[in-house]
């Protein structure tokens, strides 16, 4: 049997790693052993970011409340905790979009807790 060597897919998947790594700096960009490394290095990064993405934003949304929520006299949790006994069922991003966006309606959430508490 005839001997096959591999050169069409090993040029293709050095190709496909060094596309992946352009723009970055250096030899990083240029020598495949390098950018091979810095690619799977950025693909940790980017998984990695995806997950701390969620964390940051779910607490921007409570930093947004619970400022919203001391002009209106009432602390963080026990304006969550007023409005869980009251029914309200509102996740922290509506809560935080109607912190910034409309302050009287925002307001009108706090007498509920207030009361339920």
């Amino acid at each position: 049997m005839a001997r096959v060597k591999g050169a069409m897919m090993t040029r293709k998947r050095r190709n496909k790693v060094l596309k992946a790594a352009k723009g970055y700096w250096g030899s990083k960009s240029k020598h495949f052993k390098m950018a091979k490394q810095a690619v799977m290095k950025s693909g940790n990064y980017a998984f990695i970011g995806r997950k701390q993405r969620k964390r940051d934003f779910r607490a921007l949304w409570i930093t947004r409340i619970s400022a919203q929520a001391k002009v209106n006299g009432i602390n963080y949790s026990q304006f969550m905790f007023g409005l869980k006994k009251a029914g309200v069922t509102m996740n922290r991003k509506m809560l935080a979009e109607i912190a910034v966006s409309d302050k009287d309606a925002f307001a009108s959430l706090v007498e509920t807790a207030k009361a339920a508490l």
